[in-house]
């Protein structure tokens, strides 16, 4: 049975499609949690951080498009979908405006929204966000082998099939391996995850990651379009994150008007896992300032 730090659960319909929104906390302004790509979830990756956060907000948590609950989808769910789906959610949600907290292609999204709707967005805070950089090491290489013909639905197969190989693969993802607090709750969502997307025909790599590729560099994004970010900001990176460099972070708070920039010492990319306590305490010091 899945554990839960949400007090409720609904079914929305945004776009045409399905969306499972969570809710946590009763008082205060409202802040969105928007998780990453591949195999995370609402239930996943910000179970530890919304009690936290729930304290002296109304915390709103989704399943991204084709992630957990939110399912069936169909069509390209690029940027330009979510330039689309974020101002739809929030007119769902009867939102004018909202803090928003994105980790990876959460942060990139949401950051995308907040430079395009910047009346819509309170303070934005992006855990060490995808969309930053134009170029990737082993930029060519990587464009070529996500147009390869079957070759990310065969990585689902894979994944859903051999729950062992999500096991080890996320172990090193994870500051504390094995010893990160929940890990037995971590990997068995995870390899859920893993067999939902077999079981619904998706790529193991969202359309976000793959439209953000072009053959020589990204395709949209970029630290030069940060200049024009009016929201208040709040940069956090995890000082191991091996896919989001500390340099790239620094750029971006740099290129920032009024930003804020945090490091959180043991934790990598999936720093919700590794420390939401310290993640948790840092947003709300943040939005009470914004």
């Amino acid at each position: 049975m899945t554990t839960t730090a949400f007090d409720t659960e609904e079914d929305l319909t945004v776009l045409g499609g399905p969306v499972r929104l969570y809710r946590a906390g009763s008082t205060g302004p409202p802040v969105l949690l928007l998780h990453g790509a591949m195999l995370d979830t609402a239930h996943g990756i910000w179970h530890d951080v919304v009690p936290v956060l729930a304290t002296d907000h109304q915390v709103l948590v989704i399943d991204m498009p084709r992630h957990g609950a939110s399912r069936p989808w169909s069509g390209w769910l690029g940027d330009a979908f979510y330039r689309r789906f974020l101002p739809a959610l929030l007119d769902e949600l009867g939102l004018d405006d909202v803090a928003i907290m994105g980790l990876s292609m959460g942060g990139g999204a949401g950051m995308r929204f907040a430079l395009e709707h910047p009346e819509r967005v309170r303070a934005l805070i992006a855990v060490n966000p995808g969309g930053l950089d134009r170029k990737r090491p082993y930029h060519l290489l990587t464009w070529l082998m996500l147009r390869v013909p079957g070759l990310l639905r065969g990585s689902t197969w894979v994944m859903a099939r051999f729950p062992g190989y999500v096991r080890s693969s996320l172990i090193p993802s994870l500051a504390a391996g094995e010893d990160t607090a929940g890990f037995a709750r971590i990997i068995a969502g995870v390899q859920e995850e893993a067999r939902d997307k077999e079981r619904f025909g998706e790529r193991a790599m969202d359309d976000w990651q793959i439209d953000w590729y072009g053959p020589l560099r990204t395709r949209f994004g970029g630290i030069e379009e940060l200049r024009g970010l009016r929201v208040p900001t709040l940069w956090v990176h995890g000082d191991d994150d091996p896919l989001i460099s500390h340099d790239e972070m620094a750029a971006a708070h740099a290129a920032t008007p009024g930003s804020r920039f945090e490091t959180v010492a043991r934790a990598g990319h999936l720093l919700p896992y590794d420390q939401p306590e310290k993640l948790g305490e840092l947003a709300r010091e943040f939005l009470a300032e914004a």
